[in-house]
């Protein structure tokens, strides 16, 4: 399929205007490494929150939505939806904590959490874990999804797609650091909503399709519209929804919705003005991401079924492409292909700033791991300012170079989603618990991330050259997790803890609420420690009540949104009623003085 000139001009047009943004912001970007990776921690929480969204929402993320819908339905969802429940607790208890802290990138939380040599490993080896293994597998998943939508719209190979899809990115946030990424994120998320709505209408309404209320009935997508699985089908109800409710999401690291806050997400709350901005921040960007964004996928992936039933039908469309590459995740671009001139043009435009956003977050991300927590402190301890930026501009173009070969030998989204799940399994819960029990260590940490690794590169290699009978992928889960979050519990409990003067100067700090820091709390008041004693306002409790008020609201709007689309206007007008009461509350709690409609500042909050 061919872009006509109009399409060209569209797309052109938003490269001119990325690089822009990049060369205006090179400067200051350049002054220092504070300026660069985190834009001097002046940001407000709408910039952040609108960044966040526009990071998540990666060109991979249609395709894998759209494969999990045609495999299992619409209620398969519920395998990221439930990634909810730790973003929510990130909004209220971890992202006051984590812009106190005052550290440069979360991987700094180290050196104030733990001591000695262990503390320092845990810096250096978790910087090229994450930063470069981890946050290249995460960027060759995202650079899959360009390979299929170039080779179906463009008719491009998957080396020339790379290599122009790659290259306007790298220049914009090698030039301009976090700040470029910020604004170009702003641009971007405002295009690919707009396509992507725009795009899910017209295909909606496509002949063959024939509207929304003959794509409802159609045989082929009836049965896969509940928003909840069947509860009388027990391997999908386990699978599909009572796992990642009640063990995914607290028990894996996955990027952007980790336990306890980290990565980018992280890296948006240490660059906002104040803990308020943080707060606002994150919770912005989990409303926008699980309630409001779905929907437009969910209705191309169900019109997929009607004009490309099954993965035969995908291959006859598009014969030229290999056969690893023809997944379920293949429709969403496919259906691409029936666009008309000018809104293909605004559609492609739309997915490439997908895969700006979320390539360039990730660049400047793990450029920033390279340089603050492995070349500073254990290459070049006494680095200048200048250094350390042109650092992390090699760092980001060697990574994204990586990341581009990596994804020549990648099939699916969903083989890399479920590879990065397994790799993380069992470590959820110490990134939760460390900042609530002192006797977390470092030794825990890296027994978590040692003996996760190790499981997950058995049921990957090893178990299939057994000959064993596949186990399912849930069942995996729920072994990896087991196994690993006992092992790490024992070590805890053998090794010794950290150092007591660490202790209490990370309490001082952060000052961390609940009955796990009772011991170290009463040891700081009693020798006297100035801030031993806790402010109310960062009462446990009070943060457990917003997590549940958050949660409700999102997903009372997300299927509220939902059964308005089914045409349910009795249940959606129940659940989006219900969602308003929550955020309403939510809004007095923590955003909202008492005495003006505004939100608050941090001195505000603090009196």
């Amino acid at each position: 399929m061919q872009l006509e000139f109009f399409d060209w001009f569209i797309i052109l047009a938003l490269f001119a205007v990325y690089v822009a943004v990049g060369v205006l912001t090179s400067r200051k970007a350049g002054s220092s490494s504070a300026e660069y990776f985190l834009s001097g921690r002046t940001m407000p929480w709408w910039l952040l929150g609108v960044s966040m969204v526009a990071t998540t929402f990666a060109i991979d993320t249609p395709n894998l939505v759209t494969g999990i819908v045609r495999d299992t339905g619409v209620a398969g969802n519920w395998v990221w939806w439930a990634f909810l429940l730790t973003g929510m607790l990130t909004v209220f208890v971890y992202s006051r904590l984590w812009r106190r802290s005052g550290v440069q990138t979360d991987l700094e939380f180290y050196r104030l959490r733990y001591s000695g040599k262990p503390a320092a490993f845990l810096q250096g080896f978790r910087a090229l874990y994450l930063g470069v293994f981890f946050n290249i597998m995460i960027m060759a998943n995202v650079c899959l999804a360009a390979v299929k939508l170039g080779g179906i719209v463009l008719g491009l190979s998957p080396v020339e797609t790379l290599l122009i899809a790659s290259g306007v990115t790298v220049a914009y946030s090698l030039l301009g650091g976090l700040k470029s990424v910020l604004v170009t994120d702003l641009i971007q998320f405002i295009i690919a909503m707009i396509g992507s709505v725009w795009a899910a209408v017209t295909l909606v309404n496509l002949p063959q399709v024939g509207g929304l209320e003959s794509l409802l009935s159609h045989p082929n997508v009836s049965g896969k519209l509940n928003l909840l699985p069947d509860f009388g089908n027990p391997e999908i109800l386990i699978a599909a929804f009572i796992i990642p409710l009640a063990v995914q999401w607290w028990s894996i690291w996955y990027p952007g919705a980790e336990p306890g806050g980290g990565g980018y997400i992280a890296q948006r709350m240490l660059s906002a003005k104040n803990e308020q901005h943080a707060m606002g921040a994150v919770l912005f960007f989990n409303f926008a991401h699980y309630a409001l964004r779905p929907w437009p996928w969910i209705l191309v992936a169900l019109a997929s079924l009607v004009v490309f039933p099954q993965l035969s039908d995908l291959s006859a469309a598009f014969p030229h492409l290999s056969e690893g590459i023809v997944q379920s995740d293949l429709a969403y671009p496919a259906m691409l292909s029936f666009l008309p001139v000018g809104l293909l043009g605004m559609v492609i435009a739309s997915l490439i700033a997908a895969f700006m956003s979320t390539i360039s977050t990730h660049l400047n991300w793990g450029a920033s791991y390279l340089v603050n927590d492995f070349y500073r402190p254990f290459v070049r301890p006494k680095a200048s300012e200048k250094e350390l930026v042109r650092v992390g501009r090699l760092s980001t173009l060697a990574l994204m170079f990586f990341a581009g070969l990596l994804a020549l030998y990648l099939e699916s989204a969903m083989q890399a989603f479920q590879l990065l799940l397994s790799i993380g399994a069992g470590t959820g819960l110490i990134f939760i618990l460390r900042w609530f029990w002192w006797r977390i260590n470092a030794f825990t940490e890296i027994a978590g991330m040692v003996i996760s690794f190790t499981v997950a590169v058995f049921w990957v290699l090893i178990y299939p050259m057994l000959g064993f009978e596949p186990i399912p992928a849930h069942l995996r889960l729920l072994l990896s997790v087991g196994i690993t979050t006992v092992a790490w519990v024992l070590i805890t409990l053998l090794t010794r803890p950290t150092d007591p003067a660490v202790l209490r100067d990370f309490y001082r700090l952060i000052r961390p609420d609940g009955p796990g820091w009772r011991r170290v709390r009463e040891q700081c008041i009693a020798e006297g420690v100035p801030g031993a004693d806790l402010n109310p306002k960062d009462s446990l409790t009070r943060g457990l009540l917003g997590f549940f008020l958050g949660v409700l609201s999102v997903y009372c709007g997300l299927f509220g949104i939902g059964e308005w689309i089914y045409g349910k206007a009795l249940y959606a007008a129940l659940l989006l009623g219900v969602a308003l009461l929550s955020m309403t509350g939510l809004a007095k709690l923590f955003f909202l003085c008492p005495s003006r409609q505004s939100l608050c500042s941090e001195h505000d909050a603090d009196t």
